[in-house]
């Protein structure tokens, strides 16, 4: 209760001062302001049942403190302990005021009252709503008090399941694992989670001091390059007769860079790799950069974890070598990193190529916009409304969707008289893609459609899927197989690994290839930006762009036209 009492102690706070200051026009003999000031005085001083009384007759009026009224009143039973009270009233505020500037306020005063009443699913769903980077910490404080009281373990593998990229659901989750089950299904469950998101009480914030080591002479005049790879290979896991393993993807991205360093060799660029076993253990980041012989290294591919990342890329820049991020989509790696890379655009990125691709085929200005259950999927959404909003356009309908077609066209805040002139959709869940598509097919929504790729099982979905609308797919990592480098690329793949690339190999071939080149014509330091580009023939997925900033710009949409995906941007 201290977490959530403070936190609206803050709110109330913020507003009252808010309040004062603009007046809304309103001159301050106003007797309705001084009634409204009155009652939220009384909430602070702790007289709810007085203040409700002033506030509900606000409430029931249509004028500018009414939103505000709404909110003071469910803060009062929310303190009152009438949980139910709370959400009603809030869900009031919601749905008739979706403007309010101050909405993600109350978000997180319903998820709080969801979470003290058990409706844990309906919390979440509020919480993925709030993209408030000044509500972030309240919002990890509120998951952790309320997901390490839980002691179904059922009850908590569900909502795991529902919100799998909750990283305090997860971390809870491994919690009551370890405490409790001795179950073999669970601990793979708990050793899959730990790979992800670490271990319970791993910091998932906060500033590592890197340590330094001295530098010797470059590797540069020795006529080699030395490149540190920093997976979470798991080599004391490792089981030969294991095909699925969780942590497949790290394999994959080290064999494809293991590919590229034999291109290389061909191209006279000789590249020495070094993996090194970095899960989520800053102790061991800390003692690989320590090695005196990790000074000779020039380009460092990982680590894959957020903890291990932060050391390894300061010491990565007090030392003049190259990083890259393979797999991150998060700006904030690379902020003031000159020599930190992100090898895939960021989502903000996305959301710009997008905008510029949706203005090149001259629509309108109305856009709806949905999205999946993940975090990534609400954020993308979220970044991508602003930019919209930004440019001018008028999102008529902004939402997460999830279910049937139908349970989603429901959902769906569209008439005959207000359609979009696009949508945009966000999802993670490769069920989810045909399910949209149907949704706005029953309400006869015929508007250019972006969605991301994730939305569809590409061996799954059929043509017809594609070519019964004017649909764009946001696709970072398109392959398109029609082309002989990937056609012989993989046929050289399977004789040497008897296995079929996955996208991940597509992804650490590239990168080595890009980045070694790099090297070979500007050495460690970012010398000439006017060379950071690449789409040749050799590469496999879409190429980089890093002419105006350290995240890769290259972001493909793509159109299936003629039997296949081709890039529209």
């Amino acid at each position: 209760m201290k977490i959530l009492r403070d936190r609206h102690r803050l709110s109330v706070g913020l507003l009252v001062f808010l309040l004062w200051q603009t007046s809304y026009g309103q001159t301050s003999g106003d007797a309705n302001e001084r009634r409204y000031k009155a009652a939220v005085r009384q909430v602070q001083s702790g007289q709810y049942d007085q203040a409700k009384k002033e506030l509900q007759s606000m409430m029931d009026r249509s004028n500018r403190l009414a939103p505000y009224a709404h909110y003071y009143y469910a803060v009062a039973a929310f303190r009152q302990r009438n949980y139910n009270q709370a959400r009603t009233t809030l869900k009031q505020l919601i749905d008739r005021f979706p403007d309010w500037r101050k909405m993600e306020d109350a978000y997180y005063l319903y998820a709080s009252a969801s979470m003290e009443a058990g409706q844990y699913e309906d919390a979440l769903t509020y919480l993925s709503r709030i993209s408030d980077a000044s509500l972030r910490s309240a919002v990890d404080k509120l998951e952790r008090h309320f997901f390490g009281q839980l002691s179904d373990l059922r009850q908590l593998k569900q909502l795991q399941r529902e919100f799998p990229e909750n990283r305090n659901l997860a971390l809870a989750l491994v919690s009551l694992i370890q405490r409790t089950s001795s179950d073999k299904a669970d601990l793979e469950l708990s050793d899959r989670l730990t790979n992800r998101f670490g271990a319970p009480g791993t910091a998932s914030s906060g500033q590592t001091t890197a340590v330094t080591a001295s530098r010797t002479e470059r590797n540069r005049n020795k006529g080699y390059y030395n490149v540190a790879v920093l997976f979470p290979f798991r080599i004391d896991d490792f089981d030969a007769n294991r095909r699925a393993r969780n942590n497949q993807y790290a394999i994959d991205l080290y064999n494809g860079i293991q590919m590229a360093k034999a291109k290389l060799q061909a191209e006279g660029v000789t590249v020495n790799v070094f993996a090194y076993d970095l899960d989520n253990d800053v102790e061991k980041a800390r003692e690989i950069v320590s090695n005196p012989g990790f000074a000779q290294t020039d380009l460092i591919f990982g680590p894959l974890y957020a903890e291990p990342n932060k050391l390894v890329t300061s010491f990565a820049s007090e030392n003049n070598m190259v990083l890259v991020n393979p797999l991150a989509t998060s700006s904030d790696l690379i902020q003031e990193q000159p020599l930190a890379f992100l090898a895939q655009p960021s989502l903000e990125r996305q959301a710009d190529k997008t905008l510029a691709f949706v203005r090149s085929l001259g629509v309108s200005r109305k856009a709806a916009i949905y999205y999946g259950n993940s975090r990534k999927d609400s954020t993308l959404a979220a970044v991508y409304e602003a930019k919209l909003k930004e440019a001018g356009f008028q999102v008529i309908d902004r939402k997460k969707l999830s279910g049937t077609s139908e349970a989603m066209a429901t959902g769906m805040r569209i008439s005959d008289l207000n359609k979009p002139d696009h949508v945009f959709i966000s999802t993670s869940s490769d069920e989810d893609g045909p399910r949209f598509l149907a949704a706005l097919s029953r309400l006869r929504i015929t508007a250019p459609v972006v969605i991301t790729a994730s939305a569809f099982d590409m061996y799954k979905s059929s043509s017809g899927t594609f070519n019964r609308r004017e649909l764009y797919l946001l696709y970072p990592d398109f392959v398109d197989f029609t082309r002989e480098e990937v056609d012989q690329f993989q046929e050289n793949y399977l004789s040497r690994r008897n296995i079929i690339p996955s996208v991940f190999t597509f992804q650490g071939y590239d990168m080595m290839l890009f980045f070694g080149r790099q090297l070979a014509k500007n050495g460690p330091q970012v010398q000439r930006r006017s060379t950071l580009r690449a789409e040749g023939d050799d590469y496999l997925l879409s190429g980089f762009d890093y002419r105006n900033s350290n995240e890769n710009e290259t972001v493909p949409i793509v159109k299936f036209t003629d039997g296949r995906f081709i890039k529209v941007n």
